[in-house]
């Protein structure tokens, strides 16, 4: 079934509503496009006032342009924008680029306009790019419906872009260097056409083979990953995001609130997508382009050859950091290095053959080393000198290269003088970056891919026994409240298996004594109020209360405590619980990210969890193999192993409440967040048990 998107870039003919007869107008550029590169459409401006644009004779509407047309580009002022589209859509064009601004990028009036346009689109199953963006482009098809000027040779990279500038800026950065694209799609607004309908299309075009993104906010997180964990498994997806600064998540409210910003959540989801992230705009290119073009490392061992020490060294340097190493070059292999290379060279790894190489030394080294089956990377680097044949080496690295199976990364370590042979190696598939450091992230995110592949197909985890009238008790006991304080958050845990330490609310001590003798002692106190977030700050915690007695003086102080530390602060009563034995403590907690959902938290817990920062995060619904890695990626989860000498705590105690919990958040989504703080986890067997828990509820 052809895909609603497919017009965008291999339309039958094109319509530019708003052409101009003047060079320096956008729409200019967009048909100047469209006529020069190739496009074996039909080109119709649209244009009331002109016969004849570029030699294409100009139309007074849509509704005088002839078939075949079945993309039309809107480059008219906003205040028409509602007549030019029911226009188009009369006329029965089913795919519309608006590449004018003025839309909710200026405020609420301009989103009343674009939620009218998008409402007008529906009604005539129109499919729009835009607004506010610069376009599409199709390489191969030489449809380019930008006013981007240039454009790059065909190749397998698919780029998305949010930002219109990012994309024309993208084109200019790499056009001299020969880097090949199938597609570019700047999404601008996102009125219909999303980042997940691109990658959906994109997953099928047989030209686009690596998706290259650059985002700066996702609108529907849960499509996004769904589609993104699809498309993921078929080519590689890398990902750039903009805004990383947390600095909109002011939630203090609880611990795994005031860590888990935004950030951590895309973080978190665009793992569990299988999407690769990077830092930076050239590593988002130098990645997808090794990507599109080489074979996966079939292990992390790299060999380098050079004919610049200092470059090499800046090279194992990025390895390491990026989880690469050198290779162990086989005595064998070296001792036949030395039989053609310079007495002096240094054979072992790096290969440093000195300044003054040839094509033919590194042809000879290249070959040995490709040879050695303790190989998986090859990485010659070139520092240009004035008796060095550059563009010689570069077709020596080429041949190299189509006789390989190993991954090929190359660096020519200048620009001057490195033009014509980066454009070489890059016309001919063989990666090559200017700096010697740049090969390290670039294996890293190859090594991701390769990962991903290997892992298993998503399968969340199956929680039983889960009592969902219980559940409703709990939630019917909280009414209007946002933050929702032990108690109720006790029988929350409880209806989903959870389980905590024995205990219950008073309203006062004689209660309070009553509860203690059931529970037994020693009993800890807890003050439980509303306005009290985090008790031991304000005096609300006594421990270790041996017998009635003392927990007569103790609850007296404690309301003296509170009173003077918490005037305005309303006081429900008190939580009575038993001591529980010692155990390691580590916390778990969800924070609903308003993009992906439920973003599970796990890491060391206590009082000093915000000190240490120990956390990892996920987005549910969570795998086993997510709760796994959840737990192995923290200290806490070493401590849990059992850390010289003490003993293995219950692990799959634990993996059970991060299910438990990941469940209770995706059941019930009014539900902010919750936290169990701490969960105290005892040795193998034994179990874990809620010591504390709170939960905050949405607006």
């Amino acid at each position: 079934m052809p895909s609603t998107l497919t017009p965008f870039f291999n339309a039958k003919g094109v319509a530019i509503l708003g052409a101009s007869t003047n060079p320096k107008k956008l729409s200019y550029g967009i048909l100047e496009n469209l006529v020069s590169f190739g496009y074996q459409g039909e080109v119709y401006p649209v244009n009331p006032n002109a016969t004849e644009i570029l030699g294409r004779k100009a139309y007074a509407s849509i509704a005088d342009v002839p078939d075949p047309v079945e993309l039309a580009v809107v480059v008219l002022p906003v205040t028409v924008i509602m007549d030019t589209m029911r226009q188009i859509g009369e006329r029965g064009i089913k795919a519309v680029v608006i590449i004018t601004g003025g839309f909710r990028e200026l405020g609420e009036e301009g989103a009343k306009v674009e939620r009218a346009v998008k409402e007008l689109a529906d009604s005539y199953g129109m499919r729009v790019v835009g607004p506010n963006c610069v376009g599409t482009i199709d390489v191969r098809t030489g449809l380019d419906s930008t006013f981007i000027k240039g454009l790059p040779p065909a190749g397998p990279i698919a780029f998305i872009s949010q930002s219109g500038a990012v994309c024309g800026g993208v084109i200019d950065l790499i056009i001299n260097s020969k880097i090949g694209f199938s597609h570019f799609a700047s999404l601008g607004n996102e009125m219909d056409v999303t980042e997940a309908d691109m990658l959906e299309y994109f997953a099928e075009d047989e030209h686009a083979k690596v998706i290259a993104m650059y985002v700066e906010g996702i609108q529907d997180g849960p499509r996004f990953m769904e589609v993104a964990r699809r498309v993921s498994r078929k080519k590689p997806i890398v990902f750039l995001k903009a805004g990383k600064n947390d600095a909109g998540a002011k939630a203090v409210s609880s611990h795994t609130g005031s860590l888990a910003g935004s950030y951590a959540a895309y973080q978190a989801a665009l793992e569990k997508a299988g999407v690769i992230e990077v830092e930076t705009i050239s590593q988002l290119f130098n990645v997808a382009w090794a990507l599109g073009t080489q074979p996966l490392p079939a292990g992390k061992r790299v060999a380098i050859s050079t004919n610049a020490g200092g470059a090499a060294a800046l090279a194992a340097d990025s390895l390491a950091f990026n989880g690469f190493e050198l290779a162990q070059i086989a005595p064998e292999i070296q001792e036949k290095l030395r039989t053609k290379l310079n007495p002096s060279a240094q054979v072992s790894n790096p290969v440093d053959m000195l300044g003054s190489v040839s094509p033919e030394d590194y042809l000879w080294s290249l070959g040995n080393l490709d040879a050695d089956e303790g190989v998986d990377v090859l990485l010659p680097i070139l520092v240009p000198q004035s008796l060095v044949d550059t563009l010689g080496v570069a077709k020596a690295w080429f041949e190299i290269g189509k006789k390989t199976d190993k991954t090929l990364l190359t660096c020519l370590m200048g620009e001057r003088s490195t033009l014509e042979s980066e454009q070489y190696l890059n016309t001919a598939g063989v990666p090559v970056y200017a700096y010697p450091d740049e090969a390290g992230r670039v294996l890293r995110g190859m090594e991701q891919y390769k990962q991903l592949l290997k892992k298993a197909v998503f399968s969340p985890v199956v929680v039983e026994n889960v009592d969902h009238n219980k559940m409703a008790s709990a939630l019917g006991l909280v009414k209007d409240a946002q933050a929702v304080g032990e108690y109720e958050t006790r029988i929350m845990l409880e209806a989903y298996g959870i389980q905590n330490v024995p205990g219950d609310l008073a309203s006062g001590i004689e209660q309070a004594v009553k509860v203690a003798e059931k529970a037994g002692y020693p009993v800890v106190m807890k003050i439980v109020s509303d306005d009290i977030l985090h008790k031991s700050d304000s005096g609300g915690i006594a421990l270790n209360i041996q017998n009635t007695e003392q927990l007569r003086v103790e609850y007296d102080a404690m309301m003296y405590r509170i009173a003077k530390n918490e005037p305005e602060a309303s006081i429900r009563g008190v939580m009575i619980e038993k001591m529980a034995p010692k155990g390691l403590e580590v916390i778990v907690g969800m924070r609903r990210d308003p993009t992906f959902g439920a973003l599970m938290m796990f890491g060391l817990g206590g009082t000093m969890v915000e000190l240490l920062k120990d956390i990892s995060f996920k987005v549910a619904p969570l795998t086993d193999g997510d709760i796994e890695e959840m737990i192995e990626r923290t200290l806490a989860g070493k401590l849990l192993k059992g850390y010289r000498g003490s003993a293995k705590a219950d692990i799959q105690a634990v993996k059970d409440v991060i299910a438990r919990l990941s469940q209770l958040s995706l059941d019930n989504p009014e539900i902010a967040e919750i936290e169990i703080n701490p969960l105290i986890v005892y040795p193998e067997g034994q179990g874990a048990i809620s010591l504390d828990s709170r939960a905050i509820m949405g607006k």
